[in-house]
């Protein structure tokens, strides 16, 4: 396509893209830059001599649980949906996304009223037997261990996505030329299809433990010290943004790590592709084996669940005490926040989406990477980031407005919706520009020059062919923004408004309170909002495996 071919509008996004890029890059930039702050050596040294050797080892101990923790959860479930065959296959395909519905703070809260010394498990178990406290070793909950075990249990569906898709290519193929090798279906497990997988497996596992690093709502509530709850404290305890900084930076650094190994993974994913195999060359499953995979996929999806879902239910219909108008406040600073930040996100991805298919250039490209890596950080430290040049900025408006007028006014950027809005924008837009060059990377280029051929003017082309085109996933991206908005935590805790409540901030609190029936019903409302994408992703992943006839 000739330059005088494209859109008119071209130039927009090509010069507006690097503008995108350079703000929602400007939080993890002033991180970055916090390194080298002033008192960056003092911050540093008191932060080494008190609380980071608990930060980083909590932290570490934590990846590492969780990392073993979803490979054993999803790498069976994905290679039982994917390779072999057995009742309820189908169903499991599916449901094993189901557990993406649920933020890990709040199946940490559920499992916690259900587990708990006074809860219905261990009140149950002493009824039994007679035993008393001090009679019977429990699982503790509020552990080191809880926290892999709540976290595990919501993020495995990461390496089962990516690893059952890896499966899907190559690993039937794979075990029958293991079979002419003498090679067993364990052994071929092991040693053929596990390896070939290799890169998505890390892929997976690297997803997982940017979230894991990411939270707050479970550790805080589980007392355990890592990066996240160390910020907070920073920045809540202590009135210590710069140490909130520097601990920003310090968990940067872990988020940039894994970022290396799942890019490194997938540039070599590129050399283990190959075709899909048919449905029929499956592996079919009787008897025990049958069984076994059964109940391999009922277990993450019970314990993740089916279980939880079910103590909320329980606690909204029999035992939470709410307000309806008071509820309905918080559901609707929750969603016209959340719908807000997704059309921003979504208008944003088109731009940047645009500038990459129609400008082309480096600048456009680099623009469109740097753009998405906010996905990866966590809402902690883009809060940070956010606050800071925000904070800076209203300070210098309310020294200009003195100066010219001598009225006082309050604080204008920091501390409003503002704020939060450009902390979610940060945080998301990488998951609508994903969507976006998705839907893009489908309209072929020969379709506009058929029909720029044809007389359309270019306004005619972008409405008449690529709005329609693009309605299924501009929606796509608009739904995916709007729950993972509704979930997140952490930088809503730190940049919302004083006296401005969200679903999940009353959940947290209410649980942080002990009422943990009570934070049932905003906690239901926020899962059964998120099981919108879980069927849209189930829905697209089926379509895109379904053999060609």
């Amino acid at each position: 396509m000739t330059p005088s071919n494209r859109f008119s509008f071209s130039g927009y996004p090509g010069i507006s893209a690097p503008l995108v890029a350079l703000v929602v890059a400007s939080p993890i930039v002033v991180i970055a830059a916090s390194v080298f702050a002033g008192q960056s050596v003092q911050v540093w040294g008191h932060l080494w001599d008190t609380v980071l050797a608990d930060y980083v080892v909590n932290s570490v101990l934590l990846m590492l649980g969780v990392g073993v923790l979803t490979l054993v959860l999803g790498v069976p479930a994905a290679w039982f949906t994917a390779v072999c065959e057995f009742p309820g296959r189908k169903t499991f395909v599916w449901a094993l996304l189901l557990p993406l519905a649920f933020p890990a703070y709040i199946i940490a809260y559920t499992y916690t009223g259900l587990l708990e010394y006074a809860g219905p498990a261990q009140t149950l178990l002493r009824d039994v037997t007679g035993w008393k406290h001090g009679d019977y070793w429990f699982f503790p909950v509020r552990s080191l261990g809880g926290a892999i075990a709540m976290l595990g249990l919501v993020l495995y569906p990461y390496v089962y996505l990516l690893v059952r898709a890896a499966f899907l290519e190559h690993s039937t193929r794979a075990i029958e030329v293991g079979r002419t090798l003498g090679y067993g279906i364990p052994r071929g497990f092991f040693q053929l299809a596990v390896p070939l997988a290799r890169p998505a497996i890390v892929t997976g596992v690297s997803l997982a433990l940017m979230e894991t690093l990411a939270d707050y709502g479970t550790v805080q509530y589980f007392g355990l010290s890592t990066f996240t709850t160390g910020i907070f404290r920073a920045f809540y305890g202590f009135d210590d943004l710069t140490a909130a900084s520097q601990l920003s930076a310090a968990l940067l650094a872990f988020i940039i790590l894994l970022i290396y190994l799942e890019r490194h993974s997938r540039r070599r994913a590129r050399y283990d592709a190959g075709g899909r195999d048919m449905r029929e060359h499956r592996i079919r499953l009787a008897g025990w084996r049958a069984a076994g995979a059964w109940a391999g996929c009922l277990a993450p999806v019970l314990l993740g669940f089916i279980v939880p879902a079910l103590v909320l239910l329980k606690w909204t219909l029999r035992d939470a005490r709410w307000d309806g108008a008071s509820f309905l406040s918080l559901a609707w600073n929750s969603f016209y926040l959340a719908f807000l930040a997704a059309l921003i996100a979504t208008a944003l991805a088109l731009v940047l989406g645009y500038a990459k298919r129609n400008a082309a250039t480096r600048a456009a490209r680099l623009s469109v990477d740097v753009s998405g890596l906010g996905y990866a950080i966590p809402g902690a430290i883009i809060a940070v980031g956010v606050i800071v040049p925000l904070a800076w900025l209203d300070h210098r408006l309310i020294e200009i407005t003195r100066f010219v007028s001598g009225a006082e006014v309050g604080l204008l950027l920091s501390g409003t919706i503002f704020a939060l809005l450009f902390a979610y924008t940060v945080r998301f837009l990488a998951v609508s520009l994903g969507a976006v060059q998705a839907g893009l990377e489908k309209i072929k280029p020969s379709l506009d020059q058929a029909a720029r051929s044809l007389g359309r003017r270019p306004s005619e082309v972008l409405r008449q062919l690529h709005a329609p085109l693009l309605r299924g996933t501009v929606f796509t991206a608009l739904l995916i923004v709007f729950v993972d908005v509704l979930k997140e935590l952490p930088a809503t805790l730190i940049l919302r408004p004083f006296n401005f409540n969200t679903l999940a901030v009353r959940a947290y609190e209410l649980a942080s309170d002990e009422r943990l029936a009570d934070a049932a019903v905003p906690s239901l409302t926020i899962v059964l909002v998120g099981i919108g994408p879980v069927v849209l992703l189930s829905r697209t992943i089926s379509r895109d495996h379904t053999p060609a006839r």
